[in-house]
């Protein structure tokens, strides 16, 4: 092989890895995003399940004093 064509195969396999590289790293980002998207979710219907919860209780605590007087 001459010069010139081995500096062509070495920037081709280069940008080749370079593209890979990108896309594997996208493809991670994007997997990732979408399950700290997915336990946020899941951690806010927790949320929203104690914060009725809580609620709740304040409402029976009322209700209860209200019947001791």
């Amino acid at each position: 092989m001459n010069p010139v064509s081995e500096t062509l195969a070495s920037i081709l396999t280069a940008v080749l890895a370079l593209a890979g590289t990108l896309c594997g790293s996208f493809l991670a980002h994007r997997k990732s995003t979408a399950l700290l998207t997915y336990r946020l979710e899941q951690l806010e219907k927790k949320v929203d399940k104690h914060n009725n919860l809580v609620e709740r209780v304040y409402r029976l605590e009322s209700a209860v004093e209200e019947k001791k007087r």
